[in-house]
């Protein structure tokens, strides 16, 4: 009988589990309705808003970022909306009339999904999904779809599942907002629990499980660093999608997947590295972004122990964007999270073939373009503390002088690590 019962409990968290997981707003949940971003182009309208005095290229700086977010997640971008707002609204997050807009054009086109550049909450996303008649999900959702679609390792997977369970809880409430209390009725009102209480207490236990099984990994990767000895330790940084992973094959001389979408990369891979007889460890850590989910962060936190605990930052960006300055800013500020913005750090302005592309115009004398270059370099030169060097990782240009940048750093820690003896060997 008591094996009964426990066979029950489990079934009934199995149960529950499986249901709040059919509400969660997370992409490939929509692959029970035959729309498999994997596999299927879906349909998808962005939406967001602009705060009062901003400029519209913001909007659309931000939009396009989304853009590029659902691309990698397999969606296409059919219309964008924003709307200027002092703050959004706290029921539907945009206004009332900017909803019956889209709703409006949702009605004459084919529109799978709507997707929002801010993080909404449960209430949010019911109250929006009522007037648009359309699944809903937010940006932070997007992103844990993108981790949970390329997670790859046990700890990836663990931390992508903590991340998905700690975006549910503070979002039950909006979920379950239709649900009444359990049994209910004349005769049957007793002390109980509702079924928001019930989902609560089972997603907090599923949290404490997954902290205690990503301890124990993160133990496992503990050990693992700690065998590697006394060498130095060089860690790739950088907003995602600058060109880490291909400078990581050029300098390792190692095969390491590389392609042109967001966050190709979340496990650490780490390789060693001889220059000039001097070994070092270099490790590729996922790339960054601005508005990532904070319990992303949490949960990764393990994985980027390669950044806290590196030697050398190479911090690694893609010239050639728009934005580049605020990507720098966006590393910063994550690096200042992590604790780890105090370290010795190469500033690597990657893709410069791909930035003379955009910003000379090829009837432009090569004198000009030397001056304008020279310019760029020496601004960088000034705000890294002379620690910048422009390359091109795909057309291997300057490669060789960046492999003398790391050299010189790297023998420099030695020296301060060890001064009373070489460790110089191969």
């Amino acid at each position: 009988m008591c094996d009964l019962r426990n066979q029950d409990v489990f079934l009934y968290y199995s149960f529950r589990i499986n249901l709040l997981l059919s509400h969660l707003n997370t992409l490939p949940l929509l692959i029970e309705k035959k729309i498999n971003l994997q596999q299927q182009e879906v349909n998808v309208i962005l939406a967001g808003w602009l705060p009062q005095g901003k400029p519209e290229s913001l909007i659309n700086e931000y939009l396009d970022e989304l853009s590029f977010l659902a691309e990698t997640a397999g969606a296409k971008e059919v219309k964008r909306f924003y709307q200027k707002l002092d703050h959004p609204d706290s029921r539907t997050f945009l206004g009332k009339g900017k909803l019956e807009e889209i709703q409006k054009y949702i009605s004459t086109h084919q529109i799978d999904l709507v997707i929002f550049d801010d993080e909404l909450t449960g209430s949010q996303i019911s109250n929006i999904e009522e007037v648009l008649k359309r699944k809903v999900i937010d940006r932070s959702d997007l992103i844990l779809d993108i981790f949970a679609a390329r997670a790859k390792t046990a700890q990836a997977k663990v931390q992508v599942e903590l991340a998905q369970y700690q975006y549910i809880l503070p979002r039950l409430k909006g979920m379950w907002k239709h649900l009444e209390r359990q049994g209910g009725g004349i005769g049957s009102r007793g002390p109980g629990e509702t079924e928001i209480e019930t989902d609560r207490r089972i997603v907090k236990d599923k949290i404490a499980l997954l902290r205690k099984r990503l301890l124990e990994i993160d133990k496992q990767s503990f050990t693992q660093r700690k065998d590697r000895g006394e060498f130095i330790r060089v860690s790739l940084v950088g907003y995602t999608n600058v060109g880490k992973s291909t400078l990581m094959q050029l300098l390792s001389k190692s095969d390491v997947f590389a392609e042109n979408k967001l966050f190709a990369t979340l496990d650490t891979t780490t390789r060693k590295v001889v220059f000039d007889r001097t070994p070092f460890l270099l490790s590729d850590t996922v790339g960054f972004i601005r508005k990532l989910p904070h319990h992303l962060i949490e949960s990764f936190k393990s994985t980027l122990d390669e950044v806290r605990e590196a030697d050398i930052l190479l911090h690694v960006v893609d010239i050639s964007h728009p934005h580049y300055e605020d990507h720098i800013a966006v590393v910063k500020q994550t690096l200042h999270e992590l604790k780890a913005d105090d370290k010795p750090t190469i500033f690597i302005f990657n893709k410069m073939d791909l930035y003379e592309k955009q910003t000379f115009d090829e009837w432009l004398d090569d004198e000009v373009k030397q001056d304008l270059l020279l310019q760029l370099k020496k601004r960088w030169d000034h705000e890294t503390g002379h620690q910048a060097i422009f390359v091109s990782a795909t057309e291997k240009r300057n490669i060789d002088a960046l492999r003398d940048n790391i050299l010189h750093k790297v023998k420099e820690m030695y020296g301060i690590r060890y001064p009373y003896k070489k460790v110089f060997y191969e």
